[in-house]
């Protein structure tokens, strides 16, 4: 997926002024804005982390928890990994906003953003319908191994819900062919764990956690706003931001 890269503050006083002016924000707020990305206009170099998505389609909601998480600091210099529930997408950016990669994913066959009590100490075939939901939340992502030894990122290790390579091992449920399709209304399938194409686990999601930095798995809400779960915020004028932010590589 096409991605910019991280906003940090312009180097140049000079050439910011003049992008400011041959692009004139339409209000003072937005001037505001790109004046905060000049180093001239405050005693310190201010960094500004927005989430570069490039060309990659993503829906408001993710937009909005990934420009918050970055530019409030909430991921505390780890990488961002969205998971949007209802577009059923994954999204994973390293610490200074730059998109790694997106893939669609399989989720939790019931709608839902609560994990239902003590269902991380079922046998999975005691997972009842109605327990299958993936949970919405802020988690650390931990690196590890599920109980067969393979490796997975735990979102919610009690639970028994991590993130790992999609295993079509029972052909009836054709999680390949859901990955593939074109719409997110049928990659509802799993028993709450998020599961990803094998390729975006190995070389996208698995290397971000397993950095010195870390990452913070951000899992959108369903049935509620996201501001209700991680008391998020509109970053004002995110999209001037990104246009003015000069790329760190």
């Amino acid at each position: 997926s096409g991605a910019d890269t991280a906003a940090t503050a312009s180097t140049s006083p000079a050439a910011a002024s003049r992008e400011a002016t041959a692009r004139q924000p339409a209000s003072a707020e937005a001037a505001h804005a790109v004046a905060n990305l000049d180093p001239a206009s405050s005693p310190q170099r201010r960094v500004v982390r927005i989430a570069h998505f490039g060309d990659e389609k993503a829906s408001a909601e993710a937009r909005h928890v990934a420009n918050w998480a970055l530019h409030s600091g909430d991921n505390g210099g780890r990488a961002v990994v969205v998971v949007d529930k209802k577009d059923a997408r994954v999204f994973v950016f390293d610490p200074e906003g730059q998109l790694l990669g997106a893939t669609p994913a399989l989720l939790g066959s019931m709608v839902g953003d609560h994990t239902v009590p003590g269902v991380g100490d079922k046998p999975i075939s005691q997972v009842r319908p109605e327990e299958r939901t993936t949970p919405a939340g802020r988690f650390i992502a931990e690196p590890g191994l599920n109980a067969s030894g393979e490796d997975v990122v735990w979102v919610d290790y009690e639970a028994a819900v991590s993130m790992h390579r999609v295993r079509p091992t029972v052909k009836s449920e054709r999680r390949l062919e859901r990955l593939a399709s074109s719409t997110p209304e049928d990659n509802r399938i799993s028993y709450g764990c998020i599961n990803l194409p094998r390729t975006f686990y190995e070389k996208v999601l698995s290397p971000s956690v397993r950095t010195r930095h870390g990452a913070v798995i951000y899992v959108l809400p369903e049935t509620q706003a996201p501001q209700q779960v991680f008391g998020s915020y509109d970053v004002p004028n995110a999209d001037i931001l990104a246009l003015f932010a000069n790329p760190s590589r």
